[in-house]
């Protein structure tokens, strides 16, 4: 949306940054990084007095699983796509189909996820909506959003697989190419649902896998980035970038408020902020300050939640 201030622009000013994709996928990250800051403690609390005792917890899970995660309200995921929504209309061009597409399919399954954790509310029980339901709707979902997907490419490329390190090879799967991606659609969902089920177990992944394709599209939408490393050209898919930006800052936003501080996570911001240290000769300003703000997000968020931690098992005053 914003995109259109360029109309203002005179090629030298302000509105001119909205032009670049790197510009808005950093104003994406820090839009959803916002949005879970604000609305999450609020949306918790609303849930919490909604839902009572929560989720029913499998009996079947780790034993320390079960007792951490009673009364823990469920459908966190409204946080992540509402932040993830409002950034990405808000920094991404939405002349562009492929946003569109991302929009659709993530909303569409989000709704499924939705009447899934509201039956087991409801019906106070682990087993939401049927799994032969979940399946049908996903398919019918990927079905549809695999047939835009190939009316919105290039005719060269319409029906054709690239395989990854042979850069001149391109199977031609013609009518095959939407079954296909309806099992790789449908597939990469129930993966992430059935990795769920911990405390950043199934968000970290998926926000490492956003990034990296994220980047990918970002390059081969680029002409001279597609000649340069001699990959096919796919006009228009860069502004993907803006949408991957926006569910890592949700998926941060969401961690705030859901990942516990084990040791070993203290590494994770520390790294980030070193890598953030010789990141500016060689990205772009918006982005590196993506790395550097999240990553210190992340070291506050640890130390309050130590500190919360240490004053809660420290013995009372007095006590033997």
């Amino acid at each position: 949306m914003l995109y259109w201030l360029t109309g203002f622009s005179d090629g030298g000013d302000f509105f001119n940054l909205f032009l670049y994709i790197t510009f808005r996928s950093g104003g994406a990250f820090f839009t959803a990084l916002v949005f879970g800051f604000l609305f999450g403690r609020p949306l918790i609390d609303l849930l919490r007095r909604r839902q009572g005792q929560g989720q029913p917890i499998r009996s079947d899970g780790p034993e320390s699983h079960i007792v951490a995660k009673a009364g823990t309200p469920t459908m966190g995921g409204v946080l992540i796509l509402g932040a993830l929504t409002v950034s990405t209309l808000l920094w991404a061009r939405l002349d562009n189909p492929y946003i569109w597409m991302l929009l659709f399919v993530t909303m569409a399954f989000g709704l499924i996820g939705f009447a899934d954790d509201f039956a087991k509310v409801t019906k106070n029980t682990h087993a939401g909506v049927p799994g032969r339901v979940r399946l049908l709707l996903g398919f019918v979902i990927a079905a549809l959003a695999a047939a835009w997907a190939t009316w919105s490419h290039p005719g060269e490329l319409q029906g054709q697989l690239a395989v990854p390190v042979f850069k001149d090879v391109l199977i031609n799967l013609g009518y095959l190419f939407v079954p296909f991606a309806m099992f790789v659609i449908v597939g990469a969902a129930n993966a992430v649902n059935l990795t769920d089920g911990l405390d950043g177990l199934a968000i970290m992944p998926v926000m490492i896998a956003a990034g990296t394709l994220g980047v990918i599209a970002y390059a081969v939408g680029r002409v001279d980035f597609t000649d340069y490393l001699d990959v096919h050209y796919v006009p228009g898919t860069g502004e993907i970038l803006v949408f991957a930006a926006g569910l890592i800052g949700g998926g941060l936003g969401f961690l705030w408020y859901n990942a516990p501080p084990p040791p070993s996570s203290w590494v994770i911001p520390a790294v980030w902020h070193w890598a953030a240290r010789w990141a500016p000769s060689r990205s772009p300003s918006s982005m590196n300050w993506c790395w550097r703000l999240s990553g210190a997000s992340l070291w506050s968020r640890r130390c309050r939640s130590s500190c919360r931690s240490s004053i809660s098992s420290a013995p009372a005053a007095g006590s033997s």
